[in-house]
């Protein structure tokens, strides 16, 4: 995530968090996603413009950390 935020801050990337799975929602059961990586950007044009610079790069990284395929969510934040 340091190759994100360099390569994407210019970008509009304000912060990254990483969560890392537990547990699934019965007891005992295995977490559904190894772990989930957010990307904080404020719109959308602002992910797409890194993506389309550094997105090869970055997704060429990922093999150095795991062999599970991504999966990619793009969403918006509903204020509470």
């Amino acid at each position: 995530m340091p190759l994100v935020m360099n390569r994407c801050k210019s970008f509009g990337l304000i912060r990254y968090e990483i969560d890392t799975g537990l547990a699934g929602g019965l007891p005992g059961s295995p977490a559904p996603f190894t772990c989930v990586g957010r990307l904080y950007f404020n719109k959308l044009e602002e992910f797409q413009k890194a993506i389309a610079a550094h997105g090869p790069e970055i997704l060429g990284d990922v093999p150095n950390y795991t062999d599970i395929e991504l999966e990619i969510q793009i969403s918006q934040m509903t204020p509470s």
